[in-house]
């Protein structure tokens, strides 16, 4: 399925700390947002399968928890794949997957900005909480934009659940506070990665404004179709469709 001219997959900046923190970063992602991450996973699965999709990825899947919740809600026929760059993520993902039972889902190793897909593939591609790293002062940004553009389907959807930045200024500091004092020592502390967990805070607390991402998107010829913040915009699920 590899595209022509497909280059040797490269070591991303973040790489390096998405292998280091896999042995804690369930447990560490649980107790930091109170079990809210996994509710809003649940929630954009139930977006990206709205239509009953055909061909879904889940982009940067991590510890495959976002694959658990398409496979668990997907139709029998819906073909789930599932594409990360860490091998140690995608060993918790694959152990998780035989524990649940989840035997449909393809998990591969894969660079963001290079995918082994063909052009038009999917119907639906997700992302849980890592669009950030793919986007955030990220000199690769437009490749990973262009990547996701190029397999993507005509009228295809992409849905992205992550942090966001409340309009309330009163918790918009509370949520930064949390992350600076709450999530850098919590994390640093349970996985003995502290700059792992200072990049989260560093990087949700300076992510774009809701306005800035839709525009960002937009200029990557995305159109919006839903936009969902939760927690007064702690969180949010946004849904761009590929026009055709």
């Amino acid at each position: 399925m590899k595209k022509d001219g497909e280059k040797e997959r490269q070591v991303r900046p973040l790489q390096k700390m998405f292998t280091a923190v896999p042995p804690s970063y369930d447990l560490i992602n649980r107790l930091i947002t109170f079990r809210f991450d996994e509710r809003w996973r649940k929630k954009a699965a139930a977006v990206m399968l709205a239509d009953e999709p055909g061909q879904v990825l889940d982009l940067c899947t991590g510890s495959g928890d976002l694959a658990m919740h398409l496979h668990k809600r997907a139709a029998p026929g819906t073909v789930i794949s599932a594409l990360d760059y860490s091998g140690p993520m995608l060993e918790v993902a694959r152990k998780k997957a035989i524990k649940r039972n989840a035997q449909r889902i393809n998990f591969l190793l894969g660079d963001a900005a290079n995918m082994p897909f063909e052009n038009h593939c999917f119907d639906v591609i997700g992302i849980a909480f890592a669009f950030r790293n793919l986007t955030f002062r990220n000199p690769d940004k437009n490749l990973f934009l262009d990547e996701i553009f190029r397999i993507l389907k005509p009228g295809g959807k992409f849905v992205v659940v992550e942090t966001s930045q409340p309009s309330n200024p009163f918790l918009k500091n509370l949520f930064h506070f949390y992350m600076r004092r709450i999530t850098v020592p919590l994390g640093g502390m349970l996985s003995g990665q502290r700059h792992a967990y200072h990049y989260l805070a560093h990087s949700a607390i300076h992510f774009y404004s809701p306005a800035e991402l839709i525009d960002m998107m937009k200029h990557a010829g995305f159109d919006l179709v839903l936009h969902r913040p939760y927690f007064g915009g702690i969180s949010a699920i946004w849904a761009f469709r590929k026009p055709g």
